[in-house]
């Protein structure tokens, strides 16, 4: 868009006219970018509050509706099912019977998976301690992450607490199951599981500061400056062993998380083929009545001067009408055209993918290569910010799983050797998972540095440790 501007000069009184170029966005335009970055579910609930918002806007077909011979064929279907399932001591009984035998089955197999905070919640309510403990215990409760560790520092969340009394909560929520939540961390927490051991070995408080140590294979260096032999050491590790450094990840794995791919990859006679998730996405378009509000007046047969003041009142009450037809017309169409180029842009980042990254899609996640926003960028002669915000929050169903598009893309690291061959971060954290769960026993970061070397990967120790975190694979010692 080309703005003229005008300044006016203080000094010599006398007009300029200056040319210059801007870029403005109107409200249509932040509203396609909006839907660019909406995944798929989010963007079927943008379609319902726009549909409520535009009359002229109306759903044609939505594949996601179940018909009322569909769902009535469904529920015949689970009758079935069931009555063929239980045993015939449940089916004999009177309908009524049955049918409330079923609800509390039903109501019992579908229950939610019981989080940390409602397992320490649920005992804390059985503890003999006074009100003010309580309040404090469960404030502490609710401010755990899922390993079990707080969230914010206690000496912020309780800053206006006596100290005392904080130190009685905290012991409270370390000892109620599991043991050792409640803590600053691993460490802080494999020592409350510590003090609780009837048999705790001798020395093992002090093996806490020697993890590190342990967990390079320096046995040797741990027992020296733990005074002990190494049989001694190797004893105390292999209690720490049977310790939970992460006591609340047991909980966090029952939780489920549903994710709705946007994208769907299938292999048809050696060619990869990409879908489009439209079945939660609902066919729009304009309403016909709408259409008939916009288009003006069909002149009628010729009329008397003494009536044309009478016709032309008439056609200033259609014009408000009219315009508000048009207007809301406009705006069903900018959206629907929105929504099909967020999915014609959406496939052709995906397909874009595909190509980049053929080997993964052939042979596996530790065979993903290295690949930038720029990359997909310049093939598709798109901005960088428009990949991004395309990838954002997006899955893409595959035959190795189902992945956020943002995973395709990984940093490079170059390996060694004539060819200098790349792998790309993700890719070597797969090897390195692969590595850990099909090595012999306990395996160490070193050990795993050697065996990246055997295949061309130059890495750090401390890098290795890094990906096995973000892996969420403990040290050798809890393995």
């Amino acid at each position: 868009m080309v703005f003229i501007e005008y300044y006016f000069s203080m000094q010599l009184q006398r007009p300029s006219l200056i040319q210059s170029q801007k870029f403005s966005m109107n409200t249509q335009m932040i509203q396609s970018i909006k839907l660019m970055e909406l995944p798929i579910m989010e963007l079927r609930e943008k379609i319902e509050e726009e549909l409520e918002k535009n009359p002229a806007l109306e759903v044609l077909e939505d594949p996601a509706t179940v018909s009322l011979d569909t769902s009535e064929n469904l529920q015949k279907e689970e009758e079935d099912y069931f009555e063929n399932t239980f045993d015939s001591g449940f089916i004999s009984k009177s309908g009524e019977s049955a049918s409330n035998e079923r609800q509390q089955f039903l109501e019992g197999a579908l229950t939610q998976p019981e989080t940390l905070q409602d397992h320490l919640l649920w005992q804390l309510r059985l503890e003999p301690i006074d009100e003010e403990t309580r309040r404090l215990c469960e404030l502490l409760i609710q401010n755990l992450d899922v390993d079990g560790f707080h969230q914010e520092p206690v000496e912020v969340l309780l800053r206006n607490e006596e100290s005392e009394m904080i130190q009685k909560a905290q012991k409270v929520v370390q000892g109620l199951d599991p043991v050792g939540t409640c803590t600053p961390g691993y460490r802080e927490s494999l020592r409350v599981q510590i003090e609780m051991l009837h048999d705790a070995p001798k020395g093992i408080v002090e093996a806490l500061s020697y993890l590190e140590l342990l967990e390079r294979a320096k046995m040797a260096e741990a027992a020296r400056r733990m005074g002990c032999t190494k049989e001694e050491l190797a004893a105390i590790f292999e209690k720490i062993k049977e310790l939970s450094p992460f006591p609340g990840r047991r909980f966090a794995q029952g939780e489920t998380r549903f994710v709705v791919p946007d994208i769907q990859v299938k292999k048809k006679e050696g060619e990869f083929v990409i879908i489009l998730n439209e079945e939660e996405i609902p066919v729009l378009g304009i309403n016909p009545f709408f259409m008939k509000m916009a288009k003006p007046a069909v002149p009628g047969s010729r009329i008397r001067a003494s009536e044309r003041p009478a016709q032309k009142s008439r056609k200033e009450r259609e014009k408000p009408v009219r315009d508000f037809a048009r207007e809301n017309i406009k705006e069903a169409r900018w959206f629907i055209n929105s929504i099909n180029q967020r999915n014609h842009t959406l496939l052709r980042v995906s397909r874009a993918i595909v190509e980049f990254q053929r080997p993964f899609f052939t042979n596996g996640p530790k065979y993903l290569a290295p690949l930038t926003l720029g990359d997909i960028a310049g093939e598709l002669a798109l901005h960088e910010t428009t990949v991004s915000r395309t990838a954002n929050g997006k899955f893409m169903q595959t035959e190795w799983g189902i992945f956020e598009l943002r995973y395709f893309f990984s940093n490079s690291i170059t390996g060694t050797g004539s060819g200098g061959s790349k792998f790309s971060k993700e890719g070597v954290k797969e090897i390195i998972r692969e590595i850990i769960e099909s090595g012999p026993g306990r395996i160490t970061d070193q050990e795993i540095t050697e065996q990246l070397s055997k295949k061309g990967i130059t890495l750090a120790r401390r890098t290795v440790a890094k990906y096995r975190n973000e892996l969420e694979l403990g040290h050798s010692f809890v393995r």
